[in-house]
């Protein structure tokens, strides 16, 4: 067997997961050359949430970061997460916004786009797919792993053919809440390599949550997964992913070493490890992503998401009631039609959760998400939903049978009229696009900076900026 590969997960989605996605660029450059030098397969360094972040809370332009990313990281790929006909944002996108999106990520630095949908509806992932692969990029088509009674082994290798159909160089098993259990993940990567091509390569992703990470890798890699996602150890495990040392020297010497010279890593380890004493220090980072949370498994709750509950219960002085919430969230993703719990269908689960049990009756409020997501406007639902919900919450309306994206008429056009007179590169047409005043703020920031002008100034009428 050849060589397990390895997707190295700091510089995105391990911060995101334990510090809220606040490392800044200045804290990755002084060991990106290094980092360049390890051999990984790729390094995961962009979308997610760091397109908003970078701008609403940073002061950072994202696509800049890409670009000084890929001045560095010349020998090893820079990976992305594209959020289907979302992009990065959490609605549905025009086509000409999502081709665009995919051109210029890919012309600005990233080789290899982790594409994924909420509902694992393929209508969702269509455009998203045949941009990544117009455009020169490697396509990895994500499946969205969670449990239920539609979500069997079957359903998902089903998917995993399917997206191999429509052009996906790589299969991504994406644990987003480290529900696929280890020996499970044996069957279901074992099975999946059966209808796949052998040169389609199945790439693990999950996070270690329960605690149950290391060995959900360790068992995928002995059925035949050819690339896992690790994250360094001072910024793994817990809600992130399981950390990346223990998993080189467990495989050194074997039939699935990994290639990786662990001494390399240690002066990089000792970076990072600083700062996440920095972003410790500015309260981003504590030690409750550590610990394991074993509601990952009862009521399928992510991290951030229970950290989302918690917060709302505290804004209406109801923080006693987090167990009915948690016990309400698998009776409304039941009557939902059992959609996966990742952006931005966990948010709606939980809210809805919430009002549930804050007013005392099922469904008495319910948020205009949550009567979307049973119309049909954020793609198909994977299993039925209760028809009586349905009937409460829609009335007589009849949900949509078609790609929600094809009621969008294109916006390209729109956008850069509406943002022209703040555009200084055509990559900020799409920043407006997807975050309009959190990019809009952030021009305005950068205005202020480059020109040394207030940036209150900047909101008259006549689109005049003082001297």
């Amino acid at each position: 067997m050849k060589k397990v590969l390895i997707t190295e997960t700091i510089l995105r989605d391990a911060h995101q997961s334990q510090a809220a996605t606040r490392m800044r660029l200045d804290e990755m450059l002084p060991v990106l050359d290094q980092l360049d030098e390890v051999g990984y397969y790729s390094l995961e360094a962009w979308g997610g949430a760091t397109f908003d972040s970078c701008m609403r809370f940073l002061n950072e332009d994202p696509w800049e970061r890409l670009r000084i990313l890929k001045q560095h990281l010349k020998k090893t790929p820079i990976q992305m997460l594209l959020r289907g006909q979302n992009i990065l944002g959490y609605k549905h996108y025009a086509d000409d916004v999502v081709d665009e999106f995919v051109r210029l990520s890919i012309k600005n630095g990233v080789s290899i786009v982790r594409v994924f949908d909420a509902l694992n509806d393929v209508r969702n992932l269509e455009t998203a797919m045949k941009a990544i692969k117009k455009y020169g990029g490697v396509c990895e088509a994500a499946i969205c792993y969670t449990t239920s009674p539609v979500h069997t082994n079957e359903y998902f290798i089903k998917l995993a053919k399917t997206l191999e159909d429509m052009g996906a160089d790589n299969i991504c098993i994406k644990d987003m809440a480290n529900l696929l259990l280890p020996y499970t993940a044996y069957n279901l990567v074992k099975e999946m390599k059966k209808v796949l091509k052998p040169e389609t390569k199945i790439h693990l992703h999950t996070h270690n949550t329960a605690g149950t990470g290391d060995m959900v890798n360790l068992k995928a890699i002995e059925a035949g997964s050819d690339i896992v996602d690790t994250a360094l150890s001072p910024l793994g495990n817990g809600t992130s992913q399981p950390a990346t040392e223990p998993l080189i020297a467990t495989l050194k010497g074997t039939e699935y070493d990994t290639g990786i010279d662990l001494n390399k890593l240690l002066p990089i380890v000792d970076h990072f490890r600083k700062v996440a004493d920095r972003l410790k220090a500015d309260g981003f980072l504590t030690d409750k992503v550590l610990k394991i949370n074993i509601n990952a498994l009862v009521y399928q709750v992510p991290g951030g998401m229970l950290s989302n509950l918690i917060s709302q219960l505290k804004q209406q002085n109801k923080s006693d009631k987090l167990n009915e919430v948690l016990e309400e969230v698998p009776r409304v993703r039941k009557d939902f039609g059992y959609p996966p719990l990742v952006t931005p269908t966990s948010q709606i689960v939980g809210t809805q959760a919430v009002l549930n049990v804050i007013s005392g009756e099922r469904y008495k409020m319910v948020t205009k998400e949550s009567k979307a997501l049973l119309k049909g406007e954020y793609g198909k639902l994977p299993g039925e939903p209760d028809p009586e919900i349905v009937k409460k919450i829609l009335g007589d309306e009849k949900p949509i049978t078609y790609r929600p994206a094809d009621d969008i008429a294109p916006e390209l056009e729109k956008y850069k009229e509406e943002c022209k007179e703040y555009v200084t590169k055509e990559e900020d047409v799409l920043s407006y696009a997807v975050f309009n005043q959190v990019a809009l703020n952030f021009f305005k920031w950068r205005l202020a900076r480059d020109k040394g002008v207030d940036k209150d100034m900047t909101e008259n009428k006549d689109k005049v900026y003082p001297a």
